[in-house]
């Protein structure tokens, strides 16, 4: 396993995203399914699904947390969790973007910052660069992604351009080939939220849903900002 999470590291750090295969077995994902059906949600999942213990326990697994900390440190702990649920009921396309936006535990006007919103009574702020890559998103796919059910698509390198404007982003998309993420039931999407992805409209009849989960290296992400566990 160490020499698997080397190469990991080393393709985090130069593509901004890489893949684990199997890191759940398939007995652990139906379980998962279970208990996540049980939970309060909308047709296209749940935010802030750190809420819901069952969610909250699996963020701190003991095989997600070691590939957060070999990543991001010894003190990498898991702040936001989103399951997100594509299907025939709830099917969306998403642009080219950076995943930007934090959620705090409390504001204060600082530069970078901003602009500020309330999402369910939680903060945000739009961050600087110097804090947004601070972040891992671990995406812990529950069901087969294919090329027909919305797959996540990544411009690798794209991490390390800072926050970019629309008209940044436009062109990248036009000038450096996509990579389509296909990661069966099980395995888990590693990546940077500066690397610029999007994700189509499914054309599966099946479902597409991951559990994406957001680890930080401390609370603290400037002087005065704590994230909020969302």
């Amino acid at each position: 396993m160490g020499l698997y999470l080397y190469m990991w590291q080393r393709c985090i750090e130069d593509r901004g995203f890489a893949i684990i295969p199997e890191a759940l077995t398939h007995a652990e994902v139906e379980q998962l399914l279970g208990q996540f059906a049980q939970l309060r949600r909308s047709r296209a999942g749940i935010r802030h699904a750190l809420r819901h213990p069952p969610i909250a326990a699996f963020a701190r697994d003991a095989r997600l947390i070691g590939i957060a900390q070999e990543i991001l440190g010894p003190k990498a702990f898991p702040f936001r969790a989103t399951l997100f649920d594509k299907s025939r009921n709830a099917n969306w396309l998403v642009v080219w973007h950076q995943d930007t936006a934090l959620p705090l535990r409390g504001r204060k006007e600082s530069p970078g910052w901003g602009p500020w919103s309330v999402k369910e009574n939680v903060i945000y702020a739009h961050a600087p660069a110097a804090a947004l890559r601070q972040v891992l998103a671990l995406r812990v796919h529950l069901d087969d992604s294919t090329a027909q059910n919305g797959p996540l698509r990544v411009l690798p390198g794209t991490h390390t351009l800072g926050v970019l404007s629309n008209d940044e982003i436009h062109q990248l998309a036009t000038d450096i080939p996509a990579v389509v993420c296909l990661v069966a039931a099980g395995g888990i999407l590693a990546m940077r939220p500066l690397v610029v992805h999007s994700s189509s409209k499914s054309q599966a009849q099946y479902p597409r849903r991951v559990l994406h989960i957001e680890f930080a290296p401390s609370p603290v992400v400037a002087e005065g900002l704590e994230l909020a566990i969302a």
